[in-house]
């Protein structure tokens, strides 16, 4: 098939995928730099408890973690962005290659805690979404019975922010009976999910962070930037 087939694609702006842009020559060497966010400041949280044991999996697997106290964190546009706990969430978005996303089901969603987070993430920070390109996993805590609204919430969250959400996931039934008193996670096939999530996470975020800028690199974004480019170049008057 010729390019007369498709007269409305711009074939200067066109790139066609190869194996061989896909497997250049890896460079970076520090391990996977892993943002882990949870939805709660309840005093004992379970969606932290679990994302701390998740942390734990990550650096037995080779990852750098950091995990964000959402305490204190201002409503969304109820405080300036200079305020301290946004500039400390939106650093650590820059920071991260991967993330991972807990939250409680509350009224059979994510909480406003772990969405104001979320919310506080401006769509680009200078000319970069600062989420583009990071791998995600997903996870949920349950008062009662399993319940997957909250991860799948979180997938749709995290396809908008244009991230690679990983194929597993963890939901964690009756969550107070799953961790023991000093906060830790029982023995169960709740926890091996959670080792399973934590493991592929670490393997995706290996396999993706040297390429996720030519994966997410768009035809219609270069479009566009090549008819901005053309408007400024072609101005008549300055």
């Amino acid at each position: 098939m010729s390019e007369e087939h498709i007269p409305n694609l711009d074939a200067q702006l066109v790139d066609l995928p190869t194996l061989d842009k896909l497997g250049g020559p890896l460079t970076v060497k520090h391990k996977p730099r892993i943002l882990l966010l949870y939805g709660s400041t309840r005093e004992r949280s379970f969606s932290r408890l679990l994302t701390e044991e998740a942390a734990r999996l990550l650096e037995h697997f080779g990852a750098e973690t950091r995990i964000f106290n959402p305490s204190g964190l201002p409503l969304p546009d109820d405080a300036p962005d200079s305020h301290t706990k946004v500039q400390e969430l939106r650093e650590l978005m820059q920071w991260s290659e991967g993330q991972v996303w807990c939250s409680p089901e509350r009224h059979g969603s994510m909480t406003a805690v772990f969405k104001a987070q979320i919310d506080w993430v401006p769509l680009a920070m200078g000319a970069v979404r600062p989420t583009q390109g990071k791998t995600l996993a997903v996870m949920q805590v349950c008062g009662g019975s399993q319940s997957f609204n909250v991860v799948n919430q979180l997938r749709v969250l995290g396809r908008w922010m244009r991230m690679f959400t990983i194929p597993n996931q963890s939901s964690v039934p009756k969550a107070f009976l799953e961790f023991d008193e000093a906060g830790r996670m029982k023995p169960s096939a709740f926890y091996d999910r959670v080792v399973d999530v934590m493991e592929e996470l670490v393997k995706f975020t290996l396999l993706l962070r040297e390429r996720s800028d030519y994966l997410v690199d768009r035809y219609s974004e270069r479009k566009e930037s090549a008819e901005e480019l053309s408007k400024r170049v072609n101005q008549r008057s300055i």
